[in-house]
């Protein structure tokens, strides 16, 4: 088994990073899916489509939550998928180094992982003085 991620995004952001992860990886060694919560969409009415994205993902070691703005309405729907009974993690500011780092590292368990997809995004940040 391992860790499912679900990528919470406004539209048009984790479908975007998903593709582009695809193209550089081929197949993603971790089952991957984005739900994207529509501009006008209250969190509330969209928890059972976003409950029926990460049980798509979830192959019983739990979920890493990818959302790509801390506190923002897909972070808010991030929330209350992780009080629905599946262990989920979370962790916003959603990027290609991001997705990429923690799809090198399927053998990690959903805290370790976390902590993988944290480090991404922070070592994906490089300025280029050149």
């Amino acid at each position: 088994m391992s860790v499912g991620i679900l990528l919470l995004s406004h539209p048009g952001v984790g479908s975007a990073v998903l593709a582009a992860a695809r193209g550089l990886l081929g197949s993603l060694p971790l089952a991957t899916e984005a739900f994207e919560l529509p501009w006008d969409a209250e969190p509330d009415g969209q928890l059972a489509a976003a409950s029926a994205s990460l049980r798509k993902v979830d192959a019983g070691d739990g979920v890493l939550l990818l959302t790509d703005l801390y506190g923002a309405s897909p972070a808010r729907l991030a929330e209350k998928l992780v009080h629905l009974g599946t262990p989920a993690h979370r962790v916003s500011g959603l990027c290609l180094p991001m997705l990429l780092r923690v799809q090198n590292y399927p053998e990690q368990d959903l805290e370790e992982l976390t902590r993988t997809a944290a480090a991404g995004a922070r070592n994906g940040v490089v300025v280029d003085d050149a």
